[in-house]
């Protein structure tokens, strides 16, 4: 078991994400968790000081194409080939996916 990461650590961790793990996976977990741990230290020790925030890897965009207004489909035209379409309500069921 690594020094920085305890076996209750390890066991609130699987608590939490509802997994039940033996003596043998607690302990695989235990080192895989201190080296990632240990990874986001070192990436934490990285000087950024004369780096630049960023909200993107390329400074600019460059558009594939302008933006042009145009003409898109009519209501009864996208609801034609629908599969349970209300085209008076203006909408089509889809099936559930979700429980």
């Amino acid at each position: 078991m690594s020094s920085q990461l305890t076996r209750a650590d390890v066991e609130r961790i699987a608590e939490l994400a509802h997994l039940e793990l033996s003596e043998e996976e607690q302990e695989t977990f235990a080192r895989q968790l201190a080296e990632i741990l240990a990874y986001a230290e070192a990436v934490q020790a990285v000087d950024t000081t004369d780096v630049p925030p960023t909200t993107h890897l390329l400074s600019s965009h460059d558009a594939l194409r302008a933006d042009e207004v145009r003409d898109s489909l009519s209501r009864d035209d996208a609801l034609a080939n629908a599969p349970d379409a209300a085209a008076d309500e203006g909408f089509f069921k889809v099936p559930k996916v979700i429980g």
